[in-house]
């Protein structure tokens, strides 16, 4: 039997017996399954990916069932390993391991255990059916799977308001961008007649410059079948527009965070246009939306990381921009580079995710990092972690001869925006170094008011709670203000953190690995011009004159990022460092702009405005005026009053009384007479 079968069924199988027999065999027994299920899945995944590398792999397609026989249509449930495959897999097993093996010791005192763990199984199991896919319906169901994890384990507390309502607006807005993938399906299929990825990535150039009918005009047909693929894709991986369920989803665990930020659900949309790539390539437009949208999330969530205050939700913003970083490579042509970037950041954005979990724990579920300072004595492990995971994210090396994961990875694709030699790709070089500079100040912000300065944690809430002895669920998330009434208060309150347990720091140690080698070792067969083309093997559409061109690039292309991530380490030193009180001043000095940027844009409120209100209003118009003011009224309980009314007056002639009787039946014959005279005349 093919490994990949054991690789992509065995999660389910876990997540069965975990979640149907949980409560029979106990969480130990089921921590173990799903566990274990994943690290053989990741074993047996790193084989296949190195096979690749050295090239003695072959593509393969493994049957698994007949699926759907209707008219024209036909899908077989079959399993597709090539070269994007085999990355995705090693990236999914091996973060969805680490984070069932990190779980063991931040899910300890949680009841709901064998549950979670299910949840994360099923999480791990769709995806892989995703990144597995050989044609579009089992994509969807795939895409759909993940999506409906996200909401199991986002609302995984359900005994929280917040944590509901956030897993509610994750479903919902990723039902927006479903029903444009959806849409993108339907018209594949219409304009190809089939939905197997081989048959239409073969067919797709030649439907360039055709045209189809849509919405009463004639589109190019590519360009629209692209575009709304491409909305499914900015649901998924949380673009602009369709972004704001990410920072809500922090609610869910911070297992969870780390899953769907770094490997699984977020990046499916990066996977599924690289996928998808000989049909991007066949328009033009499509790509320069796709570049477009890519540079203004990764610009828009870089500003609004610079203002968060929980940990969480800054770590959640940078995933959003680095996003935005895999989109615009993609959308100038350089999808190797979007995948190179896409398997280093699962590294050190898992790292940085389950190293604030680790932070977290410590400070007894605080979020808030005004309520940090000096952690770097308490919990030396996870400070050096946090440290390589950021040096990783701010892309720390030298041009050309050593760095850190994701200076290789995000120098590659600023490069390869400018190498496009394009308006958009300028656009995006441009708007792409500005968020390097704002990755790095919002990066080393978390450093310096997680781990440096004086204690501050005993104004926390959550301290004074572990000081006084009172223990209550794991409650991990306040929002940016919940805290305001609090003055930063200078001394421990008494509260001594510690280090997190073995099972914890052992998968953060090695992401960290994954953060610091993965670049470096891998960059020259992800991009490289020479060694590239024969390891993607067609699975992407790999342009080797801009692997060239990228190399070309003027040296201030090349220090770009090196200078934006010095800039923005030097201002977060001046301002929490040297000067603390600076921050404080420029927020005094510009409160409007900092009120936006905290504010997220307002993009929740205006959402609120013209989306929710009027559904609202709408939704209780049909409910108060139509179904209750007109349906019931007219219907069942109208139907109720008049066989009440007419009960009633029948209880009145029916009193017994022969008088009564007598009357009836006089007026009965005075009307049949009547009647009968009326008839006959």
């Amino acid at each position: 039997m093919h490994p990949l079968i054991f690789i992509v069924f065995l999660p389910l199988i876990a997540a069965i017996i975990a979640g149907l027999g949980g409560r029979w065999i106990g969480k130990v027994p089921a921590k173990v399954v799903t566990t274990g299920a994943l690290f053989v899945g990741a074993f047996l995944s790193w084989p296949i990916f190195f096979q690749y590398i050295s090239g003695s792999a072959q593509d393969t397609v493994v049957p698994v069932l007949t699926w759907i026989r209707s008219g024209d249509l036909s899908v077989d449930w079959a399993l597709r390993l090539d070269a994007l495959t085999a990355v995705m897999l090693v990236v999914v097993t091996t973060v969805s391991a680490l984070v069932h093996l990190y779980s063991w010791g931040y899910m300890e005192e949680d009841p709901g255990q064998p549950r979670f763990f299910a949840y994360l199984s099923l999480f791990s199991f769709a995806m892989l059916m995703l990144v597995t896919a050989d044609n579009l319906v089992q994509m969807f169901f795939g895409w759909e799977g993940v999506g409906l994890a996200s909401y199991l384990l986002i609302g995984f507390w359900y005994h929280k308001p917040s944590a509901n309502a956030a897993a509610l607006k994750a479903f919902v807005v990723n039902r927006v961008g479903d029903f444009g993938f959806s849409l993108g399906i339907f018209g594949t299929f219409l304009v190809f007649g089939t939905v197997s990825l081989p048959a239409i990535l073969a067919a797709a150039p030649g439907m360039a410059g055709s045209t189809i009918g849509f919405a009463g005009m004639r589109v190019d047909t590519m360009t629209l079948l692209c575009l709304l693929l491409f909305v499914g894709a900015c649901g998924k991986s949380a673009q602009l527009g369709l972004h704001t369920w990410l920072p809500d989803a922090m609610e869910g665990p911070t297992p969870v965070s780390a899953l769907i930020h770094a490997a699984t659900m977020v990046t499916a949309g990066v996977f599924m246009v690289c996928r998808l790539s000989p049909m991007f390539e066949t328009s033009q437009t499509a790509m320069h939306v796709v570049t477009y949208v890519g540079a203004a999330t990764a610009f828009f969530a870089a500003t609004v990381g610079t203002a968060q205050n929980d940990i969480k939700r800054v770590i959640a913003y940078s995933t959003c921009s680095q996003l935005g970083y895999m989109f615009f490579a993609a959308g100038v042509g350089a999808y190797g580079a979007a995948m190179f970037h896409l398997f280093t950041h699962a590294f050190f954005k898992a790292l940085l995710f389950l190293g604030a979990g680790s932070v977290i724990h410590a400070m007894h579920h605080e979020q808030d990092m005004r309520f940090y300072g000096s952690l770097r004595k308490e919990i030396p492990f996870t400070f050096w972690v946090m440290m390589i995971g950021t040096l990783a994210i701010t892309g720390v090396g030298v041009v050309g001869v050593l760095g850190f994961a994701g200076f290789w990875s995000k120098d590659a694709i600023l490069e390869s925006a400018w190498a496009a030699n394009n308006v958009p790709g300028t656009i995006a070089f441009w708007l792409g170094s500005i968020a390097a500079l704002l990755t790095s100040f919002y990066s080393w912000r978390l450093v310096f008011l997680t781990f440096c300065g004086k204690p501050r944690w005993a104004a926390s809430e959550h301290i004074q709670h572990a000081v006084h002895g009172h223990h209550e669920a794991p409650d991990e998330e306040h929002g940016d203000s919940s805290h305001d009434k609090h003055m930063p208060a200078e001394g421990t309150g008494g509260y001594h953190p510690h280090e997190s347990p073995l099972t914890m720091l052992i998968p953060i140690g090695l992401l960290a690995v994954g953060a610091l080698f993965a670049g470096q070792l891998f960059h020259d067969i992800f991009i490289g011009a020479d060694r590239a083309p024969e390891f993607w093997r067609h699975s992407i559409s790999f342009n080797t004159h801009l692997a060239h061109a990228m190399h070309e690039v003027p040296l201030f292309v090349k220090l770009s990022a090196t200078i934006a991530m010095l800039l923005g380490l030097w201002i977060a030193w001046n301002n929490y460092i040297r000067n603390p009180g600076a921050a404080g001043a420029f927020v005094r000095q510009f409160p409007a702009v900092h009120r936006f940027v905290l504010n997220k844009w307002y993009f929740d409120e205006l959402y609120d405005l013209i989306f929710v209100r009027p559904s609202l209003w709408l939704g209780r118009l049909f409910w108060k005026g139509g179904d209750e003011g007109t349906i019931d009224r007219f219907g069942p309980h109208g139907a109720a009053y008049a066989v009440a009314a007419g009960n009633r007056v029948a209880a009145r002639i029916q009193n017994g009384y022969l008088y009564s009787y007598a009357l009836v039946m006089l007026l009965g014959l005075i009307g049949a007479a009547s009647w009968a005279i009326w008839w006959a005349q």
